[in-house]
């Protein structure tokens, strides 16, 4: 019985090879996407779960209300004093480690110099917390020892070639000396950080670096990432609970005297788990991944299959007709409609099957390009696992049973005396069932040209607005220790080439985010107030606007021609309005205090984009402490003319002359700005390149339609030629109908089009408004696709000879 299903269902897709062949063609890219992106979601959602205790493993966030109880920083680290407390009152803490990203980092070993990116203080007890592969030492006492470090296998190799790397020592920063005391794994690419380097953190405790003290009493300092081993079947919400009490008990400081600190400052917990996919604080250890991507790209991963079932539906209906006479046969020698059914979905699973053999290969081949487009590393072997390979074994037959039930129950109901009379046609319920197909095909599809529009639209809205800054032809740089001491001759020797026109040091560069801030006041009757205004703090020199090319709305910046400077204060605009202020003018000359600075505003500058535009200009207060008290990260530097490569050149035969010890590694500003979209940008991409094969599809099957009712019109079409109809007549009443289904599609696509882009956008503090014309061109697009599509059947037809279709007759 089934080898008689194989044989004839084989007998028909051989048969019928256009239709056989679309059917094929259209699941097969179907299928692709669906892998591709499934892949991409498996490796979203996978992120940390290679950690033994994953499920345990939980860290500690604390976020900041300003006086409104408004949250006005939300971060993934803490200050490093509650880790000193938190295991003592918590006895339920099985184990807590802590991280302190030191970031860029210039390295030594002999005369090989590197800055170095990922390095982390890491606590003793990392590996009893994370699982980690310790390829040489012994992970209980590498990081036991101050000043002593462990590699990934990669940093080793770039230190000491084919050296072995134990017991070597690294000169750090050109202050201390590392001991190499073990070599490790890298973390995976599913991993939410990286660290390259790991020192120890008891390394911390000497003075000269930062003080055993100073981590028990910081509450300021919020750099350590801390995460908590938990026991199993740990309720997180119970230990949030308990967390105002302890910060109230632990946060004794003067500075908290009159305040309550659980009011102002709020600590939680996130499960490891959770952190790349739901965890969008201020700062993180790298950029996150969105659960929202997963759900969009799910979505589009089931539109573009349910495009390719709708073709198969409708071009097996269609065909109906061909295969009545066949049917009616079958019914007259004793076949039922159970057997028919049978016979049918079993052609249906057939294809289906040829159809996911064939994505599997495509897929393996096609994950490079995925990968180059999404940076992500994708494997092929994510694929190749149990919870994957048995839905792939079984959607052959649900694909084919989902997309082959309807034609199987409509081509089995065919009643055997009007098929074999030729009294049959394929009309009525049929007919509307496929217009809905045709209509939903073209709804998703005219829905995905949109959404790649405004997406698109966006993208350049971002990149072309203006920023109210000059972003082009400033090189930034880490500031270190040893650029601070010749930072002046440097600065002098550098600023005589007339390729260079400013130079200056911040604490924070654009481009980067705000996080910094100290408390502001202003005069109230004769007393200093606080404000409930949240007010972002730069620590910045006397170049700072002239670098960055930043107007003055008022007053003036801080200058060399001043001594007193350092008791000074230049706002924004916004903070202006903020502060209660009528105008900029009005706020030069104001007393100020920010910490425990106080001083006279002597500046406003004009509002501009600090961060990206996911974020809304915010109330900034820049400030020059005095030397004993600055602290600057970056070093920025302004190229005055194009010759940028002359330029490059003489910077670092200078900067190898004040610097040995430092590598000259620099970024300019403008391919900063350009990665805060990279995400978005990829997603554009990944959105054009999906909402193109969803219309190619939907155009296949719109294809081997037409041409099937074109075909079941040639005797009707050749008498209206003999009655004097011309070919562009015939074009357009062949095509009229499709089109038809294409407004409709294009009416029921636009408000969810407008209601998920509406949402997406509303990511975006700056942001386009969806205009009207997007839609009409996405309709016009689509109707135009239909057309070709159509139109190219239709005037095979319309130019036929009609005497060979009327000689039939």
């Amino acid at each position: 019985m089934f080898r008689n299903y194989l044989k004839i269902a084989m007998r028909n897709l051989l048969k019928y090879r256009v239709i056989s062949s679309i059917n094929l063609f259209g699941l097969t890219i179907g299928l692709i996407c669906c892998l591709l992106i499934t892949t991409y979601i498996l490796n979203e959602l996978s992120y940390d779960k290679y950690n033994v205790n994953a499920g345990r493993i939980y860290r500690v966030t604390r976020s900041f209300n300003n006086q409104d109880g408004i949250v006005s920083l939300n971060l993934s680290t803490i200050a490093p004093a509650f880790g000193y407390y938190l295991p003592g009152d918590f006895p339920q803490i099985e184990k807590m480690t802590r991280l302190l990203d030191n970031g860029t980092t210039p390295m030594k070993y002999k005369e090989k110099i590197f800055n170095q990116k990922d390095i982390f203080f890491a606590d003793e007890n990392l590996f009893d917390v994370f699982t980690v592969k310790v390829l040489k030492g012994n992970p209980k006492t590498a990081l036991y020892d101050p000043f002593s470090v462990m590699l990934t296998e990669e940093t080793a190799k770039k230190y000491f070639g084919g050296e072995d790397p134990m017991d070597k020592t690294i000169r750090f920063n050109s202050q201390f000396d590392l001991k190499v005391t073990g070599i490790y794994k890298a973390f995976p690419a599913n991993a939410h950080m990286h660290p390259g380097m790991l020192l120890s953190f008891n390394t911390l405790k000497d003075t000269a670096v930062y003080g055993e003290k100073n981590l028990q009493t910081s509450w300021g300092n919020n750099s350590f990432f801390t995460y908590l081993l938990m026991p199993a079947n740990f309720s997180p919400q119970s230990m949030v609970a308990q967390f105002p009490a302890f910060v109230d008990r632990r946060m004794t400081g003067k500075e908290y005297i009159g305040n309550t600190p659980s009011k102002l400052t709020k600590l939680g917990l996130q499960k490891l788990t959770d952190i790349h996919l739901y965890s969008h604080t201020d700062y993180e250890a790298e950029p996150n991944g969105d659960i929202s991507r997963v759900y969009i790209f799910s979505a589009i991963a089931l539109f573009i299959l349910l495009i390719a079932c709708i073709n198969y539906m409708n071009l097996s209906t269609a065909r109906s007709a061909l295969r009545a006479r066949e049917i009616g046969i079958r019914k007259v020698i004793g076949a039922r409609r159970k057997e028919l059914i049978v016979q049918f979905l079993g052609e249906s699973v057939l294809i289906c099957w040829a159809a996911i053999l064939l994505a599997g290969v495509f897929t393996y081949f096609s994950l490079p390009w995925l990968n180059r487009i999404s940076g992500q590393e994708l494997s092929f072997s994510m694929l190749l696992q149990w919870k994957i390979i048995i839905p792939l074994l079984l959607a052959p037959f649900i694909i084919g049973i989902l997309s082959g039930l309807y034609p199987a129950l409509f081509l089995s109901s065919f009643q055997p005396i009007k098929t074999l009379k030729g009294l049959f046609k394929a009309g009525g319920g049929s007919i509307s069932f496929r217009k809905v197909l045709v209509v939903a095909q073209f709804s998703i599809s005219i829905i995905l040209i949109i959404t790649t529009f405004i997406v698109f639209q966006q993208l350049h809205y971002i990149q072309n607005k203006s920023l109210g800054f000059d972003k082009e032809r400033v090189i930034t740089t880490a500031y270190t220790n040893e650029i601070g001491k010749q930072y002046e001759a440097f600065r002098t020797e550098l600023l005589q080439n007339t390729a260079f026109k400013s130079m200056t040091r911040s604490s924070r560069i654009p481009t980067g985010r705000l996080l910094d801030n100290m408390g502001a006041y202003t005069l109230s009757g004769d007393s200093m107030r606080p404000v409930t205004t949240d007010i972002k703090m730069v620590s910045s020199d006397q170049d700072f606007v002239s670098t960055f090319g930043i107007p003055m709305k008022s007053g003036r910046f801080f200058s060399r021609e001043y001594g007193t400077d350092t008791a000074s204060f230049v706002i924004n605009e916004s903070a202006v309005k903020a502060l209660g202020w009528k105008d900029a003018a009005a706020a030069v000359g104001k007393d100020f205090k920010y910490g425990n600075q106080r001083g006279h505003i002597i500046g406003v500058i004009n509002d501009f984009h600090f961060e990206s535009m996911h974020q809304a200009i915010v109330p900034l207060v820049l400030l020059m402490l005095p030397p004993s008290n600055s602290f600057f990260n970056n070093l920025s530097i302004k190229i005055s003319g194009n010759n940028i490569s002359s330029a490059l050149a003489y910077m670092n035969t200078t900067w190898k002359k004040y610097f040995p010890e430092t590598p000259a590694d620099y970024t300019f500003l403008d391919e900063n700005f350009d990665k805060l979209y990279q995400s978005e940008q990829k997603q554009a991409t990944l959105f054009t390149a999906f909402a193109c094969i969803a219309i190619f599809i939907a155009c296949l099957g719109l294809f081997g339609l037409s041409a099937f009712a074109i075909s079941q019109r040639i005797k009707e079409i050749g008498i209206r030629k003999v009655l004097g109809a011309n070919t562009g007549g015939i074009v357009g009443l062949l095509s009229k109908d499709f089109l038809k289904l294409v407004g409709i599609a294009a009416v029921l696509a636009f408000p969810v089009a407008w209601y998920a882009m509406n949402n997406w956008l509303k990511d975006f503090a700056y942001r386009i408004n969806i205009q009207w014309w997007v839609f009409v061109l996405a309709g016009i697009i689509a109707a135009f696709i239909a057309f070709m599509t159509v139109s190219f059947q239709a005037i095979k037809a319309a130019v036929a000879n009609p005497v060979k279709s009327l000689r039939t007759e």
